[in-house]
């Protein structure tokens, strides 16, 4: 399509301006009910969505309401609508009414006016009065409003197509459901009477109750929706508890629900639930019992307690005990006799142990107790109760497998070469003496030992690794803990076999390890692989402590501790908590269950679930024997041995010397 445009003057000038039509679809007109009705009557017509409305009529609004006859269009942003067309009878038959509005009667004949009681005193209110068609689905063919007096009585009027046929009569209230008639009324005259039953639009049914549910609750509970099943509800269907009206939502015919609030079972006991119909009719269902109990208390579980042990002759402390189903009224008891305890929350409590109860060594079981009713006590778990002055235990340091070989010095004294003895003698070591008192690498810790009342020796390298041998003056049987860190000499099948049977007999074996390609002495093996043969080439058992060292480098610091540290004595015993370990270049070590229930990983490399793999440290038991594994040598490294080697101070780091003390206090069978 084009427009041209022209203007008057001696030169003609022209402009072409195209246009593009679109396509827009005529809006539509819905009506609220029939189009055809009497006089009196009317009916909403309503148009589609739009911006502007102009009605046929002069209206400017979406909806209009059409009581004359006519064809109605809606032009809506510019569209005109097709044509709606009304069409309003003279209407001569009438159905002269009586009936009474459910809630507004008042007995003797006569019902409330609500309508305008100023000034219509003999006017109830308006009702609809329908006709329906005799057959289904029962449609609606005739519809008009009226007014009903306050001695029920109303004429409404209908076309004069009505004479003759036959139609169900339906009575519509603002504040009733809806009344059909019983049958069809005929129009066999202009002028037809029907009358429904005094107090009836209709009568409210008597509402019967056959279930609730929940049928139960706790005392002291929260407050809680109650749903009420039976038969004849209806929207105005009050649930009532103990007589006392609930807040009630009204579903359907057969289901109601009601808010039950928490102050209705506050004790226990029990409670009657109705519903209630009003009037007209309506009345009070059978009641149905609702039962309060009395709240039970759990039974209550311990899985852990902190700390799990103490030195005894020590003062008082509080003890944090882990666990669940722990309440309010909750109790620790030490040996069966309640502490002072405060409640933290369901999975944790604290109690006060005084200092009686740690006087002498010994265990103690810790419980928990929840009162009745319900409740109980959990299952004990051991509090250990140390000598105030330990038993003195013997660590054998090896030094027979070239520890001190390449930049290596893992020896707790090194002199000219590594005593027996260490110089000065340990019998001189005061609390306060320096680890500088000897010289290796491992000086540190062998101070740290004799400071706890124990004794330490070195197997020089001309010793011998013999187990059962009296003749051997260093022979294993007569130590509690061999510790071997970093052999770079393969050990011979004697030796295998001596420690093995060590560890099975009761020792306590120190495994360490360092990295792959890790050979200081140049004779073809690693740390790793000389502890995978003593494990794997053995005349006693294939991988009897139930592990194996990967061949890795590893560098780092983690803090990926076992998830249940609290209540591992050698995460979390007398000498402090482990939060770190630091390696610089380790291995790490693969777990296996099947050859060794007992074995455990105590500390995995950042990011890497606690599983078999990826573990920096561990534990296992052989026999009645102890064996803990670290894979680097760094970190009990207190880095003033041979000033000659690349030592690195690890011993002080992080928690390191928390960790080897703990586990050597472990493999002592002292923690």
């Amino acid at each position: 399509m084009s427009i041209q445009f022209k203007q008057n003057g001696t030169t003609t000038q022209y402009r072409i301006d195209d246009i593009k039509l679109v396509s827009v679809s005529p809006p539509t007109i819905t009506t609220s009910g029939p189009t055809t009705f009497c006089t009196g009557g009317s009916v909403t017509l309503t148009a589609s969505a739009g911006s502007t409305y102009l009605w046929s009529n002069g209206a400017t609004t979406q909806s209009i309401v059409a009581t004359n006859s006519g064809s109605y269009t809606v032009t809506v942003d510019g569209v005109v609508s097709a044509p709606t067309v009304v069409t309003v009878n003279s209407c001569f038959n009438t159905l002269n009414l009586k009936a009474f509005i459910q809630g507004f009667y008042l007995g003797g004949g006569i019902q409330q006016a609500v309508l305008d009681p100023a000034s219509l005193p003999t006017v109830c209110d308006s009702v609809t009065v329908e006709l329906h068609s005799t057959t289904s689905p029962f449609a609606l063919l005739y519809t008009t409003k009226n007014v009903l007096a306050t001695n029920g009585t109303g004429s409404f009027l209908f076309p004069s197509a009505t004479l003759g046929n036959s139609y169900y009569v339906v009575i519509h209230h603002r504040n009733s459901i809806e009344t059909w008639s019983k049958l069809p009324i005929t129009f066999s005259s202009v002028s037809l009477d029907l009358s429904v039953p005094d107090n009836s639009i209709p009568n409210n049914p008597t509402p019967t109750i056959t279930g609730i549910n929940p049928s139960s609750a706790v005392a002291g509970s929260s407050s809680f929706t109650l749903t009420v099943s039976g038969s004849s509800f209806i929207s105005g269907s009050i649930v009532k508890w103990n007589g006392t009206a609930l807040t009630t939502t009204f579903v359907n015919a057969s289901q109601l629900t009601a808010v039950v609030p928490a102050t209705n079972i506050s004790t226990a006991g029990s409670a009657t639930v109705t519903v209630f119909n009003p009037t007209p009719g309506g009345g009070t269902s059978v009641g149905i019992t609702f039962t309060i109990s009395v709240p039970v208390n759990p039974t209550p579980i311990l899985t852990g307690i902190n700390p799990s042990s103490a030195v005894a002759g020590s003062s008082s402390f509080t003890l944090t005990v882990s666990g669940g189903s722990f309440i309010s009224g909750s109790i620790v008891k030490w040996n069966g006799t309640a502490l002072t305890t405060t409640f933290v929350n369901a999975s944790q409590l604290t109690a006060v142990v005084p200092a009686t109860n740690i006087s002498t060594a010994g265990t103690a079981t810790v419980t928990v107790f929840n009162p009745t009713p319900g409740g109980g006590t959990s299952s004990g778990i051991n509090f250990t109760i140390t000598s105030a002055v330990p038993t003195a235990k013997k660590f054998l340091f090896d030094a027979t497998k070239a520890e001190t070989s390449g930049n290596a010095d893992w020896v707790i004294d090194q002199d000219a070469s590594v005593p027996r003895f260490p110089t000065p003698t340990q019998a001189n070591i005061t609390s306060t003496t320096s680890e500088t008192y000897w010289t290796g690498a491992l000086s540190s810790w062998g101070i740290a030992l004799v400071k706890k009342g124990h004794t330490v020796e070195s197997l020089p390298s001309s010793g011998s690794i013999t187990y059962g041998n009296s003749s051997n003056a260093q022979d294993l049987s007569n130590y509690d803990v061999f510790v071997v860190d970093e052999p770079n000499i393969v050990f011979t099948a004697a030796e295998k076999t001596a420690i093995i049977q060590f560890v099975n007999n009761g020792g306590g074996l120190m495994m360490i390890a360092d990295h792959t390609i890790s050979d200081r002495n140049n004779d073809g093996w690693d740390s790793p692989d000389i502890w995978n043969d003593l494990m794997t080439n053995n005349s006693i058992q294939s991988n009897p402590f139930g592990f194996s060292i990967d061949l890795t480098n590893v560098t780092e610091v983690s803090g990926n501790i076992l998830s249940t540290w609290t209540t591992n004595t050698i995460l979390n015993g007398s000498e402090g908590a482990v939060t770190q370990l630091e390696f610089n270049n380790g291995a790490t070590i693969t777990t296996n269950t099947t050859a060794n229930a007992n074995v455990k990983g105590l500390i995995w490399q950042t990011g890497f679930t606690q599983n078999s793999t990826h573990a920096m440290c561990a534990t296992s038991t052989y026999g009645t024997g102890r064996v803990f594994v670290v894979t680097d040598s760094s970190p009990m490294d207190d880095g003033t041995g041979n000033p000659a080697d690349n030592l690195f101070p690890g011993w002080t780091s992080f928690s390191h010397s928390k960790l080897f003390m703990n586990a050597s206090l472990w493999l002592a069978k002292l923690q």
